[in-house]
């Protein structure tokens, strides 16, 4: 919604089809059945849609990836103008029908954004240490994981994909490096026509620095309090996020500490909160108001995230954005948002605090994850010098602004080419 807010402003005409419609935004609109047309029409389009939910039910049950959501192909039909570009982002979820990409390409030109790596795989977002999507999946290790499926149908999945990727001409952007590498060695590369690396931003009128203490007076934490702070959607239960060790790691971290009391921050969890020896733990539900969202970051004196999976997590670049050293493990495209203080696969030499934003860890390691959090915390100035680092370089690397240009400035050249020669060379 970033982008779309962004565009409108620009004067851009803009529309967001989603499976779901949770914003009174008129300018977002819903992919469900009988939404356009006359009533004879809706009508028609009811009846199928009430056919493919049987046959959502038996794909489901077969253990096959669902694609029967007939709302697609009306997907055009809603925005008041035709699309000059469509722009593709998470299409799991149960919404969207993955056939209809070929169709779709005609249409317009395509822009695909992969924000996890479901469409390279046989029904998981994140693989984690599997490697069978490279060879055509089959023989899963773990078919509970998002979206998770009945039955090990992967490999079926992996070629019906394949098969709707070669009748198709995608223009394809990741937020990293670390996933455009996977898309590359992936079924999905020779549907390629151009693929780019495109940060996420954020919005840094928003997620800015601030007082800290006017924020800890705001939401009732203490001056003295040593703040962790903690993002996700379900934080205890979300299989790519890795709670357990962040949990260890700050009773270590209370323990290396011992004269200031440690707040620990998890929000996105409703929970009661609890005080464990030394520390305690605080669950805050989802927020969606970004703005109080930004008083958490201003408020924490570090940002820990430890995941067992992440492609480019968007609570790294607020945490950064507001000034607030990251703490991180160092899987996906991590590395490529946190210059590293220590040294990492990513950085061997590491990064100089004059460059420096955290500390990058090893995966799953809970005393790597404390010690480097200890460190930074008995080194107060130095903590205040990566935090300037941590803003400075948000500004530079992951402004929401940038993002909005970068593909704006791609929309105008793929809708010159497809006008040809002579559009190409009046659009410079």
């Amino acid at each position: 919604m970033g982008l779309h807010r962004g565009y409108r402003q620009r004067g851009l005409r803009s529309y967001v089809a989603v499976g779901r419609r949770a914003s009174d935004d008129p300018a977002v609109l819903a992919m469900s059945a009988g939404e356009v047309g006359g009533s004879t029409t809706r009508f028609l389009d009811r009846v199928q849609d009430r056919v493919a939910g049987l046959g959502r039910v038996l794909d489901d049950l077969r253990g096959l990836e669902c694609f029967r959501y007939p709302a697609t192909y009306r997907l055009l039909d809603l925005a008041p103008h035709p699309p000059d570009v469509i722009h593709a982002h998470n299409l799991h979820g149960g919404y969207f029908d993955l056939r209809a990409l070929p169709w779709l390409g005609r249409q317009a030109p395509l822009v695909l954004t992969l924000h996890d790596a479901w469409l390279l795989s046989g029904h998981c977002g994140h693989s984690f240490g599997c490697e069978r999507w490279r060879i055509g999946c089959g023989e899963c290790p773990d078919l509970s994981i998002y979206p998770g499926i009945r039955r090990d149908e992967t490999a079926r999945n992996w070629r019906r994909k394949r098969d709707i990727y070669a009748r198709s001409r995608l223009h394809v952007a990741t937020p990293c490096e670390w996933l455009v590498e996977r898309v590359k060695a992936s079924m999905l590369a020779p549907a390629i026509v151009e693929a780019r690396v495109i940060p996420n931003g954020v919005d840094r009128t928003i997620f800015c620095p601030g007082d800290r203490r006017a924020a800890r007076a705001q939401l009732g934490i203490a001056d003295e309090a040593l703040v962790l702070l903690f993002v996700a959607s379900d934080v205890r239960r979300n299989p790519f996020k890795d709670f357990r060790t962040l949990h260890a790691a700050v009773s270590r971290i209370a323990a290396g500490l011992p004269d200031r009391p440690v707040l620990f921050v998890a929000l996105g969890q409703i929970e009661s909160s609890r005080q464990p020896e030394g520390t305690e733990v605080r669950y805050v539900p989802f927020e969606s108001d970004p703005h109080r969202v930004a008083r958490y970051y201003r408020a924490a004196d570090l940002y820990l995230h430890a995941a067992r999976a992440d492609t480019f997590p968007l609570s790294v670049l607020e945490a950064l954005a507001s000034g607030t050293p990251v703490v991180a493990t160092a899987v996906g495209g991590i590395p490529e948002q946190v210059r590293s203080l220590r040294p990492s696969d990513a950085a061997p030499a590491g990064a100089s605090p004059g460059v420096a934003t955290g500390a990058l860890t090893r995966p799953g390691d809970v005393d790597d994850l404390a010690r480097a959090a200890v460190d930074l915390l008995n080194r107060p100035d130095l903590v205040a010098r990566l935090g300037v680092n941590a803003a400075r370089d948000a500004e530079r690397r992951f402004d929401l602004d940038d993002q909005c240009d970068a593909y704006l400035q791609w929309y105008d050249r793929l809708v010159a080419g497809r006008r040809g020669p002579d559009a190409m060379s009046d659009a410079g």
